[in-house]
């Protein structure tokens, strides 16, 4: 059993950066890809992006990309998302997950949540 704990949420604003933290327990951590995903207000859970075990692969969607940088250290247990130039539409409670190396990582298929973190961006 996997316990994720996120960090780093506050309010900010536009045009700002906030660097998410995500701790890991209770398991091997670098058996996991790791990433992000985000809810906003009234809408469904989104991917935001994945690193993927050994970090030697990261993706990001589409939105995010250029702007949020995934890191991960295994020797740390620990998983990052730096995010910067920071929009309104960035506000969401951002989850870190971690999901099986053998599959695509979609919500279906994250085996571990954390809690998430609450990120304001205002304008």
């Amino acid at each position: 059993q996997v316990q994720l704990l996120e960090s780093g949420g506050g309010l900010v604003q536009a045009g700002g950066s906030l660097r998410l933290s995500c701790a890991a327990s209770g398991g091997t951590f670098s058996r996991y890809n790791m990433g992000w995903f985000r809810q906003a207000p009234g809408k469904e859970r989104e991917f935001v992006g994945v690193i993927v075990w050994s970090g030697g692969y990261i993706y990001y969607a589409d939105s995010v990309k250029g702007r949020f940088t995934i890191s991960r250290d295994n020797a740390k247990n620990t998983v990052d998302l730096q995010i910067n130039s920071l929009k309104p539409e960035d506000t969401a409670v951002y989850y870190c997950a971690a999901g099986p190396v053998s599959k695509a990582f979609t919500a279906q298929n994250v085996d571990y949540w954390g809690k998430g973190t609450l990120v304001t961006v205002s304008s």
